[in-house]
């Protein structure tokens, strides 16, 4: 009975560590990708990227650097070859929609927003 209560213990705590570590890894992920954004490190942010095969695109809804998204936080931070990286990889509809946000910071993202859903 004690090694039945012993070995359930065991298993227990190793699914509930497994549980957590990809919501670690996440945050890691998330953290990295704001600090290249606030770098303006583009070669960086796409290596980093590649390395963990993430695209822009699926990640920038889960994506917040002070409470916003990667686009308003590249623009608030002048980074403008990160942020035209991001505006690139983007869909129109999601650039179109961020663009109103996008008018107090960068004017060369406005610029390349504009650009991009052809306006």
């Amino acid at each position: 009975m004690k090694r039945l209560l012993i070995a359930s213990t065991i298993s227990v705590l190793t699914v509930m560590s497994a549980l957590s570590i990809p919501q670690a890894q996440a945050a890691n992920v998330a953290q990295t990708i704001c600090e290249y954004v606030a770098a303006d490190d583009k070669k960086r942010m796409r290596s980093f990227l590649k390395t963990n095969k993430l695209k822009i695109r699926r990640i920038f809804d889960g994506i917040q650097c002070n409470g916003k998204n990667i686009l308003i936080f590249a623009s608030l931070n002048n980074s403008v070859a990160t942020g035209s990286l991001i505006i690139r990889k983007l869909p129109k509809k999601v650039v179109s929609a961020n663009l109103e946000a996008l008018q107090s910071g960068s004017q060369s993202l406005i610029d390349a927003a504009n650009a991009r859903i052809g306006g």
